[in-house]
Parts: C-alpha cells; structure tokens; sequence
C-alpha cells in the first residue's frame, strides 16, 4: 500500500537549480506525473534521476503528491508568485547586496525586453510609487 503524501513545509528550503526546473515545468503544466515532467525537462539524466529528484523535493515540502488514476500527480507546494517572490529575494539578499536596482538592471541586460514589456514595467513601478506616496 503506498504511503500517503505528506503536507507541504510551512516553510520548505531554497530549491536548488534542478528543483527550480522542475518547478517550472510544473507551473508551465499544471499537477503532472514524474514521466510528464521528464519528458518536459528534455535533459539527458534518465527517468530514475527526474524520479528520485521528485521524490526528495516531496520530502522537503516543495512538492505535494496525489494520486490520479493510479498515478502519482506531483504539483508546487506553493504558489508560483510566492515561490518566486522568495528566490527573487534570496538572489537580491546573497547575489546583489540587497540592492534591488542591481539585480533589476542584471535582469533587464541579461535578455532583451520587448517594448511592450517595457511599458508594464514602468506601469509597474508608476503603481510602486503611488502606493508609497498614498502610505506616507
């Protein structure tokens, strides 16, 4: 009999960068099986390797596991806004001294933005400051 899927970490750890992948992909697929998200990775580990990376980041409260027609579904343990709000501010807090403009401006260098991504950016921060000047 298999064992039952534990509840998600309050507050689970950091993914590592293969944890991170896989959460991509799931977040790009929605709840998926392990030969799903296998597939999706489109790496050169094998199946067992996506398997047992699965397995542990249940373990440490990443993943939540269900079954689905005899399946194992695996899907993020939390929101993807709130997982990427955490690595977002862990990189800013460990890579860029805290400083939001350089990791902003690394960002923006690392890959070119499309001028409609532009524009909601400065949208963005134009909703920043107002939300700052409606609180002082």
């Amino acid at each position: 009999m298999p064992s039952p899927a534990k509840s998600p970490s309050p507050n689970p750890p950091m993914p590592t960068a293969a944890e991170a992948d896989i959460l991509a992909v799931l977040w790009r697929l929605g709840p998926a099986t392990v030969r799903e998200v296998h597939e999706a990775l489109e790496k050169d580990s094998g199946y067992n390797t996506t398997l047992t990376q699965m397995r542990l980041m249940t373990d440490k409260g990443l993943l939540v596991r269900s079954e689905r027609f005899r399946s194992h579904v695996y899907e993020p343990a939390a929101p993807q806004s709130q997982m990427q709000t955490r690595i977002a501010g862990d990189l800013l807090r460990r890579i860029f001294g805290g400083s939001s403009k350089g990791l902003i401006v690394s960002a923006l260098g690392a890959q070119p933005t499309t001028p409609e991504e532009r524009v909601e950016i400065r949208q963005m921060l134009d909703e920043l400051d107002g939300k700052k000047r409606k609180s002082k």
